[in-house]
């Protein structure tokens, strides 16, 4: 398995480069040329179990490195009702490249549980790298939340919920008796990479704005729209958030560019680090090439800038 998923990565790789050799530094080798002897992958590691399903997860890992690492954290898209985290692999490629850990995650998806499950899954997909971080040696002081569409909603509410919310209570303590015991301590996360995803979550539930992949994922349930108020990345913004990254396209038609306008300005507001990145006459995904290594280049400045990389 192993070998099957280092091998997929390989292609990938030697198909992308042209792309992001571009980040690399200016020593002469191809960073494509060593990947697979600097990088091993542990594949599906259970994180966590919720109705009769295990949840699973990916690991990207340096090899010979005993220091802690910046640490990114992908969750795909997919509207909350498809998707599946090995589609994402062209996505890890900028930070594999920076020679970070890196940690794919799948969730469940509404045909087998409705919402808020995604979102308690992937809570605990923090909380096990929050427990696991000794063991593989992530930076708990850089981690760096991301997807795109879905993906970059559960990016932002994974951040950005406080500590106690009543969507961990799914999550196992893995005999940490902070967690048995209610205090619990708060995870946090040093950037959110939010890739054109939902920030406001009643909005498409309900009204004008209302798509059916929002719909789908909430079903017949009473208490919809109370729900998706509670999983609205708008609904938690305060002071004290980690910097947030949004790119967006303002020809969205499927996650609207308004909200994500409004979000950025509720940010400004109190204060949060925030930039948002818009790609002129773009719809959802499908940017071109320039726009994303134009993106990627802003992305890593606003680390820097933000001592999460060097």
């Amino acid at each position: 398995m192993n070998r099957l998923l280092l091998s997929s990565l390989i292609i990938c790789l030697s198909v992308l480069y042209p792309v992001f050799g571009q980040a690399q530094s200016s020593a002469p080798d191809k960073w494509v040329d060593y990947a697979s002897g600097e990088y091993d992958i542990i594949p599906n590691i259970t994180y966590s179990t919720a109705n009769n399903t295990g949840n699973k997860l990916d690991l990207y890992l340096p090899r010979n490195h005993s220091a802690p690492l910046p640490t990114l954290m992908l969750f795909h898209g997919g509207g909350w009702v498809a998707g599946e985290k090995e589609r994402n692999v062209f996505q890890l490629l900028p930070y594999l490249s920076l020679g970070w850990a890196v940690i794919n995650v799948e969730y469940r998806l509404a045909n087998n549980s409705p919402a808020p499950a995604a979102v308690e899954d992937c809570r605990c997909a923090l909380r096990w790298v929050a427990n696991n971080a000794k063991r593989f040696n992530f930076d708990l002081s850089k981690i760096v939340l991301t997807g795109g569409s879905a993906g970059g909603h559960l990016a932002l509410i994974t951040g950005m919920l406080p500590a106690g919310s009543i969507f961990d209570r799914q999550c196992p303590t893995e005999g940490d008796a902070r967690w048995r015991n209610g205090d619990e301590p708060e995870v946090k996360v040093a950037a959110i990479i939010n890739w054109y995803g939902i920030t406001d979550v009643a909005d498409m539930v309900e009204g004008p704005n209302a798509k059916h992949y929002a719909i789908e994922w909430f079903g017949s349930m009473e208490n919809r729209m109370e729900l998706a108020k509670q999983i609205s990345p708008i609904t938690y913004v305060r002071a004290g958030l980690p910097l947030i990254i949004s790119i967006h396209g303002d020809e969205d038609d499927i996650a609207p560019y308004l909200n994500v306008v409004q979000f950025h300005k509720e940010l400004d507001k109190v204060g949060v680090p925030n930039k948002l990145i818009t790609i002129h006459g773009a719809r959802h995904d499908g940017f071109n090439r320039q726009a994303l290594i134009d993106s990627f280049a802003e992305i890593r400045e606003l680390l820097r800038k933000h001592n999460i990389l060097k």
